[in-house]
């Protein structure tokens, strides 16, 4: 246990703290095993919750987009038609209404999609995966990063985010020990994980992700686990409105949006669980490494000039750094 960690330890209650006897009694060589395979499930749903996340959101948004057409549709219908006649045709219309897309509204609640149902399938095929299939990098291994139905290649982004979960486990028992504390920080980590693969993908930080992850960093910290609670109170203040400020004098300078609300959303959540104090060391640290890769994407030219990046895969990994390493900077620049 590193000494940040250490020194949160004694100020803390010891529910928080109290490992479990069973796996503290564990070789050590078999609690990183447990660690490894924990991460490795976790990171195969992981995979699931990228793939759907944005996906749920724009059936989402779909749904509500034509709740509101037909809203307006019904509300011309009832402002022209007067009379009889006008029964008849807004009873017509309805009929009518009935086959259109958005009309089928019950039809499409109807179909779940969600993080649950249905079971993961070959998104080439359909086929959908059985168990020996699913098994978390070892069959896309086996597997060759194909489907077996149709040969359909996988995306090595499946068994890498994967691997990155599994080391996580072991960082955060590495860092923690076999504590409470080390399944938050896994948790941490596991959430900005998915956050990053998604902005990657969709430039979206979804608020189903980041304001779940604020309120937990706050309540995780009313018995002080990486930060004392009013610390932690001032770092989600301080990280959401830091970001808004960026954004607005960028907005006025250039006349355009240099950066999305999730960024500021997520450097709450990132302040909520680790405090203020680590704020600095965390925009520091994404802002090098995001402006360093920036300059290298458009080098090689993967990526235009202008083109904006996601910033939220370099807040998250700046965070990881920080909340395992503590804030060696200040250390460095004190001297």
């Amino acid at each position: 246990m590193y000494p940040f960690s250490a020194a949160m330890a004694a100020h803390s209650g010891s529910w928080i703290f109290e490992p479990s006897l069973a796996f503290a009694a564990l070789p050590h060589g078999a609690q990183y095993a447990f660690a490894a395979v924990f991460g490795l499930v976790i990171g195969s749903f992981l995979t699931v919750v990228v793939h759907r996340v944005p996906i749920m959101l724009d059936r989402a948004w779909r749904e509500d987009l034509q709740a509101y057409q037909d809203e307006l549709r019904d509300s011309h219908d009832n402002d022209a038609n007067n009379g009889d006649d006008a029964i008849n045709d807004k009873n017509s219309n309805h009929v009518a209404h009935a086959s259109e897309p958005g009309a089928g509204r019950a039809v499409a609640l109807a179909s779940r999609y969600n993080l649950a149902v249905p079971r993961s399938a070959c998104p080439a095929c359909g086929h959908t995966l059985r168990a020996h299939e699913n098994i978390p990098v070892l069959s896309y291994v086996l597997q060759r990063g194909r489907c077996t139905a149709c040969g359909a290649r996988f995306g090595w982004r499946y068994p890498l985010l994967e691997l990155a979960t599994a080391l996580c486990a072991m960082l955060s028992l590495s860092a923690f020990g076999p504590t409470l504390a080390a399944l938050a920080a896994f948790g941490f980590c596991a959430a900005a994980l998915a956050m990053s693969a998604i902005d990657l993908d969709t430039r979206l930080l979804p608020d189903s992700l980041t304001l779940p992850l604020l309120w937990a960093g706050l309540l995780l910290n009313l018995q002080p686990t990486f930060a004392t609670l009013d610390q932690a109170v001032i770092g989600a203040v301080t990280g959401y409105l830091s970001l808004w400020l960026v954004h607005w004098v960028f907005r006025l300078v250039r006349g355009r949006d240099g950066m999305g609300y999730g960024d500021f959303k997520l450097l709450a959540a990132i302040g909520a669980w680790l405090g203020w104090v680590a704020l600095p060391q965390v925009l520091l640290l994404a802002s090098v490494s995001g402006a360093i890769a920036g300059l290298i994407a458009t080098w090689t030219r993967r990526m235009r000039l202008q083109e904006p990046l996601p910033f939220g895969p370099f807040l998250s990994g700046a965070a990881a750094f920080t909340l395992f390493c503590g804030e060696p900077l200040y250390r460095w620049i004190g001297g």
